[in-house]
């Protein structure tokens, strides 16, 4: 389905409504709604200035240098830090004239917001398009793209997910002309509230975006939260085979309950099901929050639980109403 202007830009976690309508405390409610790692980086050790004093060159040196190394940045890109990947996403239809942009659907809904705001219309075909943007690998549907698909002579590519596949990764892409790539902090280490993201693209691209978001645009302490996360490859590594693992048996207990899996990343799941916000319904009456979109009847979107909480979804699948015809994991294209 097309994403127009009038499209809802709905988010996951909305916490506050789920309670509004369904009681509990934010205690007791699992929020399943977002991507987000149930279990994040475990906290280090701060410079004891870092909350005291305007964040420093050689502590934002440190992180560029380990994002670098993290991600393995081709030698002809540069990398900026920022505020959340939000950040830069608004600043990315800023890179050319307004003209086209093909974003295939559905997506994150950010993107199309971002560029309709700046003048920008929705392409129907890539091939007529001034610029891309493509979410890799895709939220919801969790689909990867080839590089061969990019065309524009703007390509955005939104990797806020791909850290749980890193060898899937185009990050090759950014030393070329009109290439960004952007990274989500918050998503794999399961820190959003730090808010950092991060533009990855030629020089005179990451000049031009770092002159817009201005001087001091991550603070100190989110500066070596960041650092240190990324310096610790060992963390990464047994993250990715826990949530592999996890994803893996909220399929098998949502298959059970007569949802069909059509495909996610092992930070999320997307399910067929009858009547999906029946499901999301009797689901948060446990209260498991779930997701759902406006552009469809059906999907729902699940996150991975807390290693401790798998017992009360468990117990909020057993009232959910309306079985799918049994069937094997799919994957959308």
């Amino acid at each position: 389905m097309a994403q127009t202007d009038r499209t809802p830009r709905d988010h996951g976690g909305d916490l506050d409504a789920a309670m509004a309508q369904f009681g509990g405390t934010r205690d007791s409610w699992l929020d399943l709604s977002t991507g987000i790692n149930p279990v994040p980086y475990p906290l280090p050790d701060l410079p004891s200035d870092a909350w005291t004093a305007l964040p420093d060159a050689r502590a934002q040196a440190r992180l560029v240098q380990a994002a670098r190394q993290h991600w393995r940045v081709p030698a002809g890109a540069e990398i900026l830090p920022a505020p959340g990947a939000s950040a830069l996403i608004a600043q990315m239809p800023r890179l050319a004239t307004p003209g086209r942009v093909h974003i295939p659907q559905p997506t994150y809904n950010e993107h199309a917001a971002a560029f309709v705001a700046h003048g920008w219309a929705l392409a129907d075909l890539p091939q007529q398009a001034d610029a891309q943007v493509i979410v890799h690998p895709n939220n919801p549907t969790g689909r990867w793209y080839d590089s061969s698909v990019l065309t524009a002579p703007l390509v955005v590519i939104d990797e806020s997910f791909a850290d749980v596949a890193p060898d899937r990764s185009l990050i090759a892409q950014a030393a070329l002309p009109g290439r960004v790539v952007l990274k989500s902090f918050g998503k794999f280490w399961g820190l959003a509230g730090l808010r950092l993201g991060f533009a990855i693209a030629q020089p005179g691209t990451i000049a031009q975006l770092a002159e817009w978001l201005g001087p001091w645009p991550v603070p100190g302490p989110a500066l070596a939260i960041g650092a240190a996360a990324l310096e610790d490859p060992e963390w990464a590594r047994e993250t990715r085979a826990r949530l592999n693992e996890d994803a893996a048996h909220l399929d098998a207990l949502m298959q059970r309950a007569g949802a069909r899996a059509l495909g996610g990343t092992s930070l999320f799941r997307l399910y067929e099901v009858p009547n999906a916000a029946g499901w999301q319904a009797d689901l948060a009456r446990h209260h498991v929050w779930s997701r759902i979109f406006p552009w469809s009847a059906t999907d729902l979107r699940l996150g991975l639980p807390h290693p401790d909480r798998w017992g009360q979804i468990e117990s909020a699948l057993g009232t959910v109403g309306g079985a799918m015809p049994k069937a094997s994991v799919t994957n959308r294209p």
